[in-house]
Order: C-alpha cells, then structure tokens, then sequence
C-alpha cells in the first residue's frame, strides 16, 4: 500500500507541475485557453493572476516533492500538502468550475484515504 500512495503523491506532484505550466506559461495560448474554456481577451486580462496561482501550485507540487523524498518521516509533510489541494479542489469546484473536483479534489482525497488506511 505504502508503494501505492508514494506513486500517486508523486503523480499529483506532477499534475500539479503541470497545472504551474498551464497557468504562468500556456495560459494564452490555443492549448491554455481550450484548457480553461476562455477567450484570449479573458486569458491576457487574467494573465498575471493566472502566473500567481500557477506559482501556488507549484508550491503545492514542491511540498509533495519533498515529502516523498523525506520517506517515512515526510508523511506528514504530504498529508498537510495533499489536505490543502483537497482543501483548494473543493473550493475551486464551488467557486470556479466543477471539473476542478476531479482534477484535484478527488485524487488528493482518495490517496490521504489511502494513507489513513496503510
């Protein structure tokens, strides 16, 4: 079991890494605006808000990251990582748009279950 979340905190680290590419440096481009559902004049009046959130996710992949190279001792550390994006997904599914719930909010959730499970 303990493989099994390692595996997916590293796979949301990634998603979360990529998130961070979509949002400071795709965000007006034909990918970024079909990914978002926006028009291009939306996504350059959004842009430098876009490039902060995308930091923040990148800090959120970084905590992950770093967790899971700590071993053992950094369970704590993606625990308290995985509860803010879980915590954030649910937020940006009520606030912004649904599908948020299932990029992020799903997956952080079900692998700290996984966890608490173990």
């Amino acid at each position: 079991m303990k493989i099994l979340t390692e595996a997916l905190v590293i796979l949301i680290a990634l998603l979360h890494v990529y998130i961070l590419v979509l949002e400071m440096f795709l965000w007006t481009s034909p990918y970024g605006l079909r990914a978002f559902g926006q028009s291009l004049e939306s996504a350059m009046a959004s842009r430098v808000l876009a490039a902060n959130q995308g930091l923040y996710n990148g800090f959120l992949a970084a905590g992950l990251f770093w967790g899971a190279a700590q071993g053992a001792s950094g369970r704590a550390d993606e625990i308290f990582f995985l509860s803010c994006i879980a915590i954030a997904g649910l937020y940006g599914a009520a606030t912004a748009n649904r599908k948020i719930l299932f990029i992020q909010f799903i997956p952080a959730a079900m692998t700290l279950g996984l966890m608490v499970a173990a």
